[in-house]
């Protein structure tokens, strides 16, 4: 993964007010923490930072090079938390956390799936897509923007863990192997249809068990009619 630099400002002041002001300007607030240091707040452009969040895909597990305006220093982080305002949805604050290039890192990764499987093609099967995010641990140049599963060959009542995913060079699986990450199963109206055949098929063995022994039953009755009428004669 490439790193997305960004030129940052230290923050004099803070509090809500001095946070509304530099949003007024096209700034946002922003503080790095984490590696064993203080943390540090800072300004970043508005305009500047979204577009390399776009670039980055969002901001999930985007590493960027904070470089201190003015002065010589620079430091790689990650995006921790991006806060949204709920009405215009705009980006108003951001946590980044300081991170050692060497150092390796457990981050949650996408899984992107790839074909249809046979099941729902042929067999008229859904697919369940139960978790849609992997946790992996790997140094932080290498974390991947997505993992891919095919699931083309998945028939009806066959599912694939954590443990089938093909993971790139140098990442590791973090979660539990026996994770089920997705599964190809009957849909909704198949299954009805089955519960009704099978419904069906029940009640015309009790029909034919009731056939059965119906004759014998009638069968008694006439007899016994037959020698009520005799002893009657």
């Amino acid at each position: 993964m490439s790193e997305l630099k960004i030129e940052v400002q230290e923050r004099k002041e803070t509090g809500s007010g001095a946070s509304r002001r530099l949003r007024a300007a096209g700034n946002l607030p922003a503080v790095v923490y984490g590696g064993g240091k203080d943390s540090v707040p800072i300004v970043v452009d508005r305009k500047t930072v979204a577009e390399l969040l776009r670039q980055g895909g969002g901001g999930a597990n985007v590493v960027f090079l904070l470089k201190m305006a003015g002065t010589d220093k620079s430091r790689h982080v990650m995006t921790r938390e991006i806060s949204v305002d709920a009405i215009s949805r705009q980006v108003v604050h951001i946590d980044f956390q300081r991170i050692d290039m060497s150092n390796k890192v457990r981050v949650s990764v996408a899984i992107a799936l790839e074909g249809v499987p046979e099941g729902v093609k042929t067999e008229g099967g859904v697919l369940d897509f139960i978790n849609r995010e992997v946790e992996v641990e790997c140094l932080p140049a290498d974390i991947p923007a997505a993992i891919e599963l095919d699931v083309s060959a998945l028939l009806i009542g066959d599912h694939l863990e954590a443990s089938d995913l093909l993971l790139p060079k140098g990442v590791e699986l973090a979660d539990d192997a026996p994770r089920v990450i997705v599964s190809v199963a009957h849909s909704r109206v198949a299954a009805e249809v089955e519960e009704a055949e099978a419904e069906a098929e029940a009640e015309a063995e009790a029909l034919i068990e009731e056939e059965r022994d119906e004759p014998e039953v009638i069968g008694r009755g006439k007899e016994a009619e037959e020698e009520s009428t005799e002893e009657a004669g």
